[in-house]
């Protein structure tokens, strides 16, 4: 009788949390965006550890593994920490310190051409008064100039108003930007400072919580799930130092302006899968273009060809031999992943079609080996 009243109470709030989602699906959806929104810092705190736990793990393995000193000991995963951010931080910093001057530079140079280009829109503008036919349209044509003045005074009002408005949305938006940054940075942090103390005690709820049949398969799940998205991170640095390094090879080969710089920059941008190495060829097209515009325009011409070599050739084997997937799958799974979720769907597309086949794959050897028994 107690278990019959137990899956009574199951399937009532079963019943119930499908008639709100039917009744109030709405309200229930900007509820879970709420929530959403609240829970991002601490969202993108996990991802953050989840990524630098992968550098930290290699580091560990160098940075006195075997040590008896008590200090170091204690003082060891503090270390390992810092000195994986340090690596993250030079890097950036490279890049930065390559690609920023010269874009500077670029706009620069671009600020000083202006004038130029005004005297020569002048000369033409002259050129083209000079021409008998305009000046008698223009005598023809009536302006009605306290009309102007109202409009021109109108938009003005309004448009400082836009201006003030989004310049304070601008303002708070980079606030609570920095904010949010600042609280994933820390929450990362103390995930990778406490990590095994954190496994511990999850795994001690899984077990009081979690039948041991279930909790066994989530296990072997989220296993399978962890190896292919740090093959992934894996595969897709290799993937981008490779990517950046034909950049720049390339770049010197034809003579272009800026290597070094944007070669960095599409190494740094091609972490994105595919979408990167465009943004890395606008920011060097733009680089090039203030130098010689001809030149901007073969840039275009090498970065498509590089750009199909790698997304047909690269990207394919160097990423899908990192997970075990078939290049036509991690293909399938950028085109899938970007339609339904854009940059974010592109990079969570290839990993999770990485874990779903290799579940597949091991439940198909398990079942024939079965039938072969």
């Amino acid at each position: 009788m107690g278990i019959k009243r137990v899956d009574l109470v199951k399937y009532g709030i079963i019943v119930t949390l499908v008639l709100f989602l039917l009744v109030y699906p709405g309200q229930i959806y900007q509820l879970f965006l709420n929530l959403l929104g609240i829970c991002m810092p601490l969202i993108l705190g996990g991802v953050l550890a989840y990524a630098l736990n992968i550098l930290c793990v290699r580091l560990e393995k160098y940075i006195f593994p075997k040590t008896k000193i008590k200090w170091l000991q204690n003082s060891r995963r503090g270390i390992v920490i810092l000195l994986a951010l340090v690596i993250v931080g030079l890097v950036m910093a490279v890049v930065f310190r390559l690609v920023l001057p010269q874009f500077v530079k670029a706009l620069t140079d671009f600020f000083k051409s202006i004038p130029a280009i005004l005297t020569d829109i002048s000369d033409f503008a002259k050129r083209i008064n000079n021409h008998s036919v305009v000046p008698d349209q223009l005598k023809e044509i009536s302006i009605n100039w306290t009309t102007v003045q109202n409009k021109v005074m109108k938009f003005l009002s309004t448009g400082l108003s836009g201006i003030f408005g989004s310049t304070f949305k601008i303002v708070t938006g980079f606030a609570k930007g920095i904010f949010n940054f600042i609280l994933a940075f820390t929450f990362a942090i103390y995930i990778l400072a406490s990590k095994e103390k954190l496994a511990s005690q999850v795994k001690r709820a899984s077990r009081a919580f979690i039948k041991p049949e279930h909790l066994e398969k989530i296990r072997y799940v989220l296993k399978v799930t962890n190896d292919m998205f740090s093959s992934f991170i894996v595969g897709q640095v290799t993937e981008a130092i490779i990517l950046g390094t034909l950049c720049t090879l390339g770049m010197l080969l034809f003579h272009f302006p800026y290597a070094l710089s944007v070669g960095a920059f599409v190494a740094i941008t091609s972490l994105v899968p595919i979408l990167g190495a465009w943004v890395g060829g606008a920011v060097g097209f733009l680089l090039i273009s203030v130098d010689s515009p001809l030149d901007a325009v073969l840039f275009v011409i090498f970065i498509l060809v590089l750009q199909q070599l790698e997304s047909n050739l690269i990207y394919p084997r160097v990423v899908g031999t990192s997970l075990g997937l078939p290049g036509i799958w991690v293909l399938a799974a950028i085109t899938i992943g970007g339609g339904l979720g854009g940059i974010v769907g592109m990079l969570l597309g290839v990993p999770i079609a990485a874990t779903i086949y290799q579940l597949f794959k091991n439940e198909t050897n398990r079942r024939l080996n079965k039938v072969k028994e």
